[in-house]
């Protein structure tokens, strides 16, 4: 990153007394905002011997040698780019509530809905059959969407007995396709209430670094952070007396340009942003920061004290963005521990030395939390020329550059959704390496749709390729952001 600070979630009469009014053709009304008691999904528990109903995808089958109840359940397989998704499309009343449960067995199994309501709930997995539940309040729209999917690579999971309580009309045919929420990263903890805030984050994302800081770009409070950018990362965490430790203060300085900016302002600035859809996570490092996790206890510390930090501020999770060297085995123990506790969004923003082959520990770490990573943004500046995936050498500042080095990590074994290009915002944002938005809108195209491509172009396309970072929203600010609304908008046109 750029120098720190310079320039870088009924009884059962009830129930037959609706299941009887369903029958006639009557709605039974229990009140505007509660649901009856009956199960409005077709074929819930699979006992038609087909997926009638459903909308599958990967392999999906259903089966007679496990089931919860009856005779059949679901069973879906996830690969290496798919969920193994399996929805339902159903019409629901506004403004109403519904409980959504199903019973489940295998590895980072998901229920959900999209649509009228969005809200998710899964399990990292145990012996024999549990039930997912989860209850919610539809808005506006009379279309409701339910799934069940897995995770990228895991086994095949089994579903059965999914039930939607609540007034509506189910399909009485198989149902179109459809897209609901996916998370990013899979939990390694059961919740029933609020999904990961990472649940819910698009599938091309802009990243920008909001500085707690004055060195010339704008200032900013967080909440005037446009919503162009998806993931606002707060740079930056500062190092402690204790070995691995970090803490985190808003600037004494910045807090009096900005007119007396206080932390509990700024606390209430991040629930607003989250309200807004937008995550924030605390970023660690800096071309100044000298955090080091090299041991067990350090590994401990900077877990603990990360995780203060997202129950103190309620940050979605933590940046990687360490410029003095990594160790891959203490800082994966690390992060999965602040995953663990609730830091869903976890990024790294590797320098170009750093990525170039999967034996330097910025590789090394990034393969080790695959299942946890959301994305690597690596800094495609401050760099000059570096080895490309085809051999040749490519200089910083080019769509060449972009498209050629973020090879390298999708060959080393990240997945496309886990690679993003980072640029600076403007040319004072950085040493070297700017180049114009349109150009990170050009590398975007030839990654994910093989057009705009300079002398290099990929063997192959990368539809799910995640987006960008830039370094910094103060410096896109100062710069009318141009960055923001350039990139943003190429990033709706990707697939």
């Amino acid at each position: 990153m750029s120098p720190h600070p310079s320039p870088r979630r009924l009884p059962a009469l009830v129930s037959l007394l609706a299941s009887v009014a369903l029958a006639l053709g009557v709605t039974l009304a229990l009140g505007t905002t509660s649901a009856s008691a009956a199960n409005i999904l077709a074929n819930p528990g699979f006992e038609s011997g087909s997926l009638s109903g459903w909308t599958c995808t990967g392999t999906s089958s259903v089966v007679s040698t496990q089931a919860h109840d009856g005779s059949h359940s679901l069973s879906a397989a996830p690969s290496g780019s798919d969920t193994g998704q399996c929805s339902q499309q159903v019409t629901v009343q506004p403004n109403t509530a519904y409980k959504l449960s199903a019973w489940v067995q295998g590895s980072y199994v998901y229920l959900g809905v999209s649509g009228s309501a969005v809200q998710n709930t899964w399990t990292p997995g145990a012996t024999g059959w549990q039930q997912l539940s989860l209850s919610f309040t539809t808005g506006s729209s009379t279309s409701l969407t339910v799934y069940l999917h897995g995770w990228y690579g895991q086994p095949a999971y089994l579903a059965d007995d999914v039930s939607l309580d609540g007034p509506g009309t189910p399909p009485t045919t198989s149902t179109s396709p459809t897209t609901p929420t996916t998370p990013t990263t899979p939990p390694t903890t059961t919740t029933t209430s609020t999904p990961p805030h990472n649940g819910d984050l698009p599938k091309h994302i802009l990243t920008g670094y909001w500085q707690n800081f004055d060195n010339g770009a704008k200032t900013l409070k967080l909440a005037d952070v446009p919503t162009t950018y998806n993931v606002i990362a707060i740079a930056f965490a500062d190092a402690t007396t204790t070995p691995g430790a970090v803490s985190f203060t808003l600037d004494p300085a910045l807090s009096s340009k900005l007119g007396g900016y206080t932390d509990a302002q700024f606390r209430a600035d991040i629930k607003t942003v989250q309200a807004r859809g937008q995550k924030v996570i605390i970023s660690v490092g800096g071309e100044k920061g000298t955090i080091s996790v090299g041991d067990s206890q350090s590994a401990s510390n900077f877990a603990n004290s990360v995780k203060q930090l997202i129950s103190t501020y309620g940050f979605d999770g933590v940046d990687i963005d360490l410029e003095n060297g990594i160790n891959a085995t203490y800082m994966g123990q690390a992060l999965r521990s602040i995953h663990d506790g609730g830091g869903s969004v976890i990024t790294m923003a590797p320098q170009t030395i750093d990525m170039q082959s999967t034996q330097g520990g910025y590789f090394q770490l990034a393969l080790n939390v695959k299942d946890i990573l959301t994305v690597v943004n690596m800094q495609y500046y401050n760099s000059g020329a570096m080895n490309g995936c085809n051999g040749n050498v490519y200089s910083q500042g080019t769509v060449d550059f972009l498209t050629a080095l973020s090879c390298i990590q999708l060959q080393g074994g990240l997945r496309a959704d886990q690679v993003a290009f980072g640029l600076p915002s403007s040319g004072s944002a950085a040493g070297g390496g700017y180049q114009s938005p349109s150009n990170v809108v050009s590398a975007m195209n030839c990654m994910a749709k093989g057009t705009g491509c300079a002398s290099f172009k990929p063997s192959t396309t990368y539809p799910e390729f995640r987006g960008a970072m830039t370094w910094s929203i103060n410096w896109d600010a100062s710069n009318g952001y141009s960055f923001a609304t350039t990139v943003s908008a190429g990033l709706k046109n990707l697939p």
